[in-house]
């Protein structure tokens, strides 16, 4: 997954549902040194009774905000949505450095 044009990253989910599974795992996709190189990664865990549905909000360096609904897209659907923007600016950024 490209990460390099990823800003900031904010999930709410309940860790013992079934239903957050994309959330959970997203940020496991995440490298271990991003908030070092200036990503904020926030994260809000709900009470294990909460009914509120999980949610992933993914803010990228052109302002470009998704915000993904984690309980009917699986994970391989949310880094498919995440790295097709991912590389569109990849390949502006090759477009303009040459």
């Amino acid at each position: 997954m490209l990460t390099r044009f990823i800003t900031e990253v904010s999930t709410r989910f309940n860790p013992f549902s079934v239903r957050s599974k994309a959330a959970r795992l997203f940020l496991t996709e995440l490298p271990p040194n991003v908030r070092q190189q200036g990503m904020l990664v926030t994260t809000q865990l709900l009470p294990r009774d909460s009914t509120e549905p999980s949610s992933l909000t993914v803010k990228f360096k052109d302002g470009k905000v998704m915000k993904l609904d984690c309980e009917q897209m699986g994970i391989k659907r949310v880094v498919e949505e995440v790295d097709r923007h991912s590389r569109a600016l990849q390949k502006q950024a090759d477009l303009t450095e040459g």
